[in-house]
C-alpha cells in the first residue's frame, strides 16, 4: 500500500480498529482516517497530524455516503460492529444481525460510489464453527453449527 493514500478504518475506536491504526502508523502512512461511535482512541504522539478521527453514525446511510464523497479515501478497512459479548448477542439477537448487516451494507456501497480502490472487511472468529478444531484453519470457515450466542453477530 502506498503510505501517502488516505486509509480509511471504519471502527477506529474499537479493539481491532484500535491495532489497525496502530500498525497503519507504524508502516509509516501519513493519511488515515477514522470513524468512530463514541470514544475517541488515543494512538500516541505518532498521531500526531496522520489521524483524523470523525464520529459517524454508520447505520444512516445518508450520512456515510457523504462522508464518503467528500473524503473519498483509497483504501477502506470495515473494522466496525455492534458488539455486546454473550448475553447482548443472546437478549438481542435480531438488533445485531441488522444493525451490522445495515453498517456493511451502507459502507460497502458508499465506498462503491466513492470510487474506492481497495476494500477489506473484517470478520469475526464467531463465524467458525462451536467445534472448530484449534488451532482454526480458514478451510473450516461455516463447517459446522455456530455457538447459538453468535449466530446474530
Amino acid at each position: 500500500m502506498n503510505t501517502k493514500n488516505t486509509i480509511l478504518v471504519a471502527g477506529a475506536a474499537g479493539m481491532v480498529g484500535s491495532a489497525i491504526v496502530r500498525a497503519l502508523l507504524d508502516a509509516g502512512h501519513e493519511k488515515i482516517l477514522g470513524t468512530i461511535h463514541r470514544t475517541e482512541p488515543d494512538f500516541g504522539p505518532q498521531a500526531s497530524g496522520r489521524v483524523r478521527l470523525a464520529a459517524l453514525d454508520l447505520m444512516d446511510p445518508t450520512t456515510v455516503r457523504t462522508f464518503f464523497m467528500n473524503e473519498r479515501p483509497h483504501t477502506v478497512i470495515l473494522a466496525a460492529a455492534r458488539v455486546g459479548g454473550i448475553k447482548a448477542n443472546a437478549d438481542y439477537p435480531a438488533e445485531f444481525i441488522y444493525d451490522n448487516l445495515m453498517i456493511a451494507c451502507n459502507v460497502i456501497h458508499a465506498a462503491h460510489l466513492a470510487d474506492v480502490q481497495h476494500l477489506l472487511f473484517l470478520g469475526s472468529s464467531c463465524i467458525y464453527p462451536r467445534l472448530a478444531p484449534q488451532p482454526m484453519a480458514e478451510s473450516a470457515l461455516l463447517t459446522g453449527p455456530l455457538e447459538p450466542t453468535n449466530e446474530p453477530y
